[in-house]
C-alpha cells in the first residue's frame, strides 16, 4: 500500500510541476501548462484502476465503494450531459467531481498505507 501511496503523489505531482513551471518560465507556446493539463485523465485512470483493484482485494471497504460510486456518478453525469439531455448542474458537478474525487482517493490510499 505505501508503494501506491508513492505512486500516487508521484503522479499528483507531475501536472503540478509542469504546470507550475509552465507559469514561471512564462512560455508564449504553453507547452508545459498543456503537458500538465493533458497529464490529468491518466492520474484519473491510475485512481480508477487502483480503486477497482482495492475493492475486489477488500470488498467490504465503504470508504472504496464510496469513491468508487463518486467515480460512476461522474460518468452517469458525463454521459447524461452530452447525450441525453444537457442541465447546468450536471456540467458543474463533472467538473468539481474529479477534483474532489482524487483529493479523496489520495487521502484514502495515505491512510491504509498509515496502517
Amino acid at each position: 500500500m505505501k508503494v501506491l501511496n508513492c505512486i500516487n503523489i508521484f503522479l499528483i505531482g507531475i501536472p503540478i510541476i509542469l504546470i507550475a513551471l509552465g507559469f514561471i518560465t512564462q512560455q508564449s507556446s504553453g507547452n508545459l501548462i498543456g503537458y500538465g493539463l493533458m497529464f490529468t485523465p491518466l492520474i484519473g485512470l491510475f485512481q480508477v484502476i487502483s480503486g477497482i483493484s482495492l475493492l475486489i482485494y477488500d470488498p467490504k471497504d465503504k470508504m472504496l465503494k464510496w469513491y468508487l460510486s463518486g467515480v460512476l456518478l461522474f460518468f452517469f453525469c458525463w454521459i447524461c450531459n452530452s447525450n441525453i439531455i444537457y442541465m447546468p448542474i450536471l456540467e458543474y458537478t463533472q467538473f468539481t467531481l474529479p477534483l474532489i474525487l482524487a483529493i479523496y482517493f489520495s487521502v484514502l490510499i495515505y491512510k491504509k498505507a498509515s496502517i
